[in-house]
């Protein structure tokens, strides 16, 4: 599957579907970063989900970064996005072609979709690697000077630990795995907090408390959830960076954020991200699995900056996202069953005799879990009606909106579930049929 992987080729991807000029402008210069301090040759992929004039305005954008050696931009539109998928499932040869073009490019928002994508579109470029930043962010400066994340992604990931360890500022990491490489390198953010829930915390820390804890697992203590909720959602807090701090380590998925992440191919060429729709979260399973089988990881403290776009202050913004954020929480029935199988699970199952990861006994956690009973996402449902009608105002409104689909939102976290289980069982033939095909006529 990976005989065409370059040991220096990567892929720096930006999901987008708002405006962003200024994060292209900075993505491209953390770009010739990375060309210019590794020698990396550096594929920019742009997959540009917006309304017609806001990608024009973005192919201007685009169109004005300075010329760098060893950095290529791909800006994609859904289009050619969906032009380079219909091909390559096409000669996949696959069964139900059109059900699989829609988990990867489905209507609707997916975060776990367009990173899907990304990484698929990197293997057909022949990446080692994806480095995944958003739209929605920038980075920190410090004495004038943008800081990069990329600069630890590429010191440490593909490396085995034991080599790793020389580039770190510390190593918390068994002895027995030194030999493994280096699967993933993260950091979180600063700034506002990552979910559109400040406002609940401000008008009722109690409610805040309610809802928050439901996306903790229903057997968890009292102290597990207090601490769940201290924690969620708030990245790294609010101080700047003043100087690199870096750990190996299994990297906790509470400290990192998909906003400021890399990954090894030999991770998301075997397993990719839930497809599911309009639901946050949705984007974060890798981090569990790469923690749960025991795959060294880098921790660092380039946090991303953290802001919120003008929509989602909107009652249409709001909406939606507190829709996304309730479909998120639905999605936990299935997930922390699957989360608590792959960590009783650990690496002795989790990991082939190569010591990859094994979508086949992922896919089978997820089989599973799609079987459980629905009555805790009731459970659930009942408890944000509660604490939304309590709040008043848009959040009882949304109350209606949610109340009236009820049944078509326990049915949809259900399927969502299913989809991610088909997902990755096809997934190494459609790595693999983008590999030998290449991303051809999409990138004219």
């Amino acid at each position: 599957m990976n005989h065409k992987t370059s040991t220096d080729r990567i892929c720096l991807a930006l999901p987008t579907n708002r405006a962003c000029a200024e994060a292209i402008t900075s993505i491209a210069e953390e770009g010739a970063y990375a060309a210019r301090t590794f020698g990396t040759e550096v594929h920019l992929v742009i997959l540009d989900s917006c309304d017609q004039a806001t990608r024009t305005e973005h192919t201007r954008v685009v169109a004005d970064l300075p010329a760098t050696p060893g950095v290529t931009v791909h800006h994609l539109d859904e289009a050619r996005q969906r032009q380079f998928l219909r091909r390559t499932i096409r000669r996949s040869r696959l069964a139900a072609p059109d059900r699989l073009l829609d988990l990867m490019l489905p209507a609707d928002l997916s975060y776990g979709a367009c990173t899907n994508r990304a990484f698929l579109i990197a293997g057909a470029l022949g990446c080692r690697s994806v480095h995944r930043r958003d739209s929605d962010c920038s980075y920190q400066v410090l004495d004038g000077e943008k800081v990069f994340p990329i600069h630890h992604e590429l010191a440490s990931l593909g490396k085995t630990a034991s080599k790793a360890s020389a580039d770190v500022t510390e190593t918390v990491l068994a002895a027995r795995h030194g030999h493994r490489r280096v699967s993933m390198v993260g950091a979180s953010f600063i700034g506002e907090p990552s979910v559109d829930i400040a406002e609940i915390e401000q008008r009722d820390a109690g409610v805040y408390h309610d809802i928050v804890s439901l996306w903790a697992p229903t057997h968890w203590s009292d102290e597990q959830k207090e601490q769940l909720v201290e924690e969620s959602f708030k990245g790294a807090g609010t101080a700047p960076f003043t100087a690199d701090h870096s750990t190996l380590t299994l990297v906790d998925p509470m400290r990192v954020d998909m906003s400021n992440i890399a990954f090894d191919h030999e991770v998301y060429e075997r397993v990719p991200l839930p497809p599911a729709t309009d639901t946050i979260g949705s984007d974060y399973f890798l981090i569990h699995l790469v923690h749960d089988a025991a795959l060294p990881g880098v921790l660092h403290n380039r946090h991303i900056q953290n802001y919120y776009t003008p929509f989602r202050r909107t009652d249409a913004g709001f909406r939606a996202y507190q829709m996304r954020f309730v479909k998120f929480l639905l999605s936990m029935l299935y997930l922390n069953d699957v989360y608590g199988r792959m960590g009783a699970a650990a690496d002795t199952a989790l990991l082939d005799e190569r010591e990859q990861v094994r979508g086949d006994v992922v896919s089978g956690f997820l089989r599973e879990s799609a079987a459980l009973d629905r009555t805790e996402n009731v459970w659930r449902l009942d408890r944000v009606s509660t604490a939304y009608r309590k709040l008043g105002g848009r959040y009882a409104e949304f109350t209606d909106l949610m109340d009236a689909r009820r049944e078509e939102l326990l049915d949809a976290a259900q399927r969502d579930t299913e989809d991610f289980a088909l997902l990755i069982d096809v997934w190494p033939v459609l790595v693999g049929t983008a590999r030998e095909s290449g991303l051809g006529s999409a990138d004219t």
